[in-house]
Parts: C-alpha cells; structure tokens; sequence
C-alpha cells in the first residue's frame, strides 16, 4: 500500500490510542492531515515490529483496524528509543524505510559542538564545556551566572543555576526548592554532589528579556515540509514561574504569545519574529548537515536585553502543546500536519 505513513509512537502512547489516553500527542490531527493528503496512517510501537512487518493500528475509513502490514516505506518516529535494544531494532527498521527523526533524544553537547564548527550558527550559541569539577572551578572564575544541565534529559529536569552574590557567596537554585546561598567551596561540593558523575554540561545564562519581572524564552517549532524544506510552522513564549529558573511548562512556566512578549520589551513583533525564524532556520540547516534524519524539533531560543538571539537548546520531540495552551489552533494542527506533508514528499520520491 503505497499510500501508508508509519507512525511510530511510545508503547505507553500507542496502547492508549483506543482509550483516546494519548498524553501530549494529539493523533486525531495526525489522522485529520492523513485524510487530506490521501494517506493512511499505521500506528506502531517497538515491541510489535518484527523483521519486515508490524502488528499496529491502522487508521481508514474513520476507524481503526489491528492488523499486521509490511514495514511502510517511510515512517516518522515518535518514539523515545534510549535503550540499546530499542535503538539496535530502530536501525534495522531504517534500513528498509526511511524513518525520519530516528534518533530524537539529542545529547546537548554534542549538538553545541555541531553547531560551533558552523561559521553561520555559531553566533547564536552561549558559551557552554563538558561539566567536570575542574571546569565547575574555571565557570566560577569566569562567569557571574551559569547553568550545570543533563546533556540528555528533558523539561528542565535535573538543571542547577548558579549566581555569583557579594563577597564570594553563591546562589544556588536545585529543583523546586527556594536557593541556596553558599561559599565558593560549598558551591562546588553541593553541584558535585547532584552530578553525581553523570553526564553534564556548563552553559553561560543568557541575560534573558523579562515579562512581569520573570525570564522568558520562545519555543520555536522547526520542521520539514511538504518540498523536503525546513519551515518555522510556530513561534510560542514561555515564562519562569515566579522564583523559578527554567520557563519549562512542565515546571511551572507559563505560555504567552510571542508577540505580546516583544512588544513588552520595545522590540518591533514582525521584526523580531523574522530575525527568530532566520535564526532557527540558519540552525536547522546546519545540524541537518550532521544528522541526515532530523526533520522536526523544537528549539528554545532566548533574546537578550540587546534583542540579541540565542539557542538554549534543541528538542528532538517537540510536544507541542504549548499552542495548545495559546489557543493557537491552527498553528497547534499544522505542527501535525507538517511532518505528514514530509512523509508524503519522502512517498513520492
């Protein structure tokens, strides 16, 4: 069937299809695309694909059928696949289809030295190294404010800011908790300590643009289209909570319209927006230089107090939903409807 679009989502994901028990990902609007591009959409997950066919839910004529179906020639992956099992049988499936998004969980510092070794994109990153306590020493001498990320996690889990105060003290957010202020030696041994030896990075703060008197930055959704194309499909603010320094949804954060955002600091919204989305665009094609299969992400992008654009980080599974949260439905669609257009351009090559 030269028309079938594989989709393939987490077990947890695709088990709740039926139940209309989704979580993030809206697949009424994957279906709703579907139909209108002529397509058919085969919703799979790891654990029932074998060799050469997979045991999924097929979506036609407005209903859902179980059946098992050949591996459809191009699929686009929504799954997280962090165990090696699960990336050994993402590979296999890759040789016989084109599988777009394969690997969607990006390690933070691999990417920043992708994009540093681009002259165009660049620009646009912080200064950022591998956390080891000898770099924890050099950040402290060196910056007033920074940030010790996981390299390889999501909405804001596991992010420690760090502020430097009069007379040698330190600020110090972790998690939910109210800062800690610290001397020098104490400031090393607690972030050691929440390390733990695992894989972090150093990343300068950005002196973020403030709303209401909290920090913000912008989710910026980029993604292949219907020519093969990258496109910028949505633009959505997102705000710390009060106290808190991550503008993760998921943490407290709150979305706001970009628009509204720029003009509260002066900058002119349809000037901005465009130097945003040629920021994000001139990013997107880099990494896509590096890895071949990346098709849809969602970057954080801040702007300094100068108006200046940053990238904080590159999401390899956009969830979207803070459009959702704007009411910006069309936008909240296209977002599906994009990477649908993708597969169909991938069929017809």
């Amino acid at each position: 069937m030269s028309s079938v679009i594989g989709i393939l989502l987490d077990r947890k994901t695709y088990l709740g299809i039926l139940r209309k028990q989704t979580g993030y990902e809206h697949i009424d609007y994957y279906n709703q695309a579907a139909v209108e591009l002529g397509m058919i959409p085969f919703y799979m997950c790891l654990k029932h694909v074998k060799t050469k066919s997979a045991l999924g839910l097929c979506f036609e004529n407005q209903k859902y059928t179980l059946k098992r179906m050949p591996i459809p020639k191009v699929i686009h992956n929504r799954a997280m696949t962090l165990s090696p099992t699960s990336q050994q049988k993402l590979q296999a499936i890759a040789k016989i289809s084109q599988v777009f998004n394969g690997q969607n969980r990006h390690d933070k510092l691999y990417i920043h030295r992708l994009l540093r070794a681009s002259t165009e994109s660049s620009a646009f990153l912080p200064h950022a190294m591998k956390y080891s306590r000898e770099n924890l020493v050099k950040a402290m001498s060196r910056y007033v404010s920074f940030f010790v990320k996981p390299t390889n996690s999501s909405v804001g889990k596991g992010v420690l800011k760090v502020s430097v105060m009069p007379d040698q003290i330190w600020q110090v957010w972790w998690s939910n908790q109210l800062p800690r202020q610290l001397a020098e030696q104490q400031t090393i041994d607690f972030i050691d300590e929440k390390v733990n030896g695992q894989s972090y990075l150093i990343q300068e703060t950005i002196p973020l643009s403030m709303y209401e008197g909290r920090p913000y930055d912008l989710r910026v959704s980029v993604q292949r289209g219907d020519k093969g194309q990258w496109g910028v499909t949505g633009i959505a603010g997102k705000v710390a909570a009060d106290g808190r320094h991550v503008t993760n949804l998921a943490k407290g954060g709150e979305a706001v319209r970009c628009e509204k955002l720029f003009l509260n600091n002066g900058f002119d919204p349809v000037v901005k927006r465009k130097q945003v989305e040629e920021a994000a665009l001139q990013i997107a094609e880099s990494l896509s230089l590096q890895i071949p299969s990346i098709s849809d992400v969602g970057m954080d992008m801040g702007i300094d107090h100068q108006g200046a654009i940053w990238l904080i980080e590159v999401n390899g599974r956009d969830q979207r939903y803070q459009y959702k949260h704007l009411n910006l439905n069309k936008t909240f669609y296209r977002t599906y409807e994009t990477p649908m257009l993708y597969a169909k351009y991938l069929l017809s090559k």
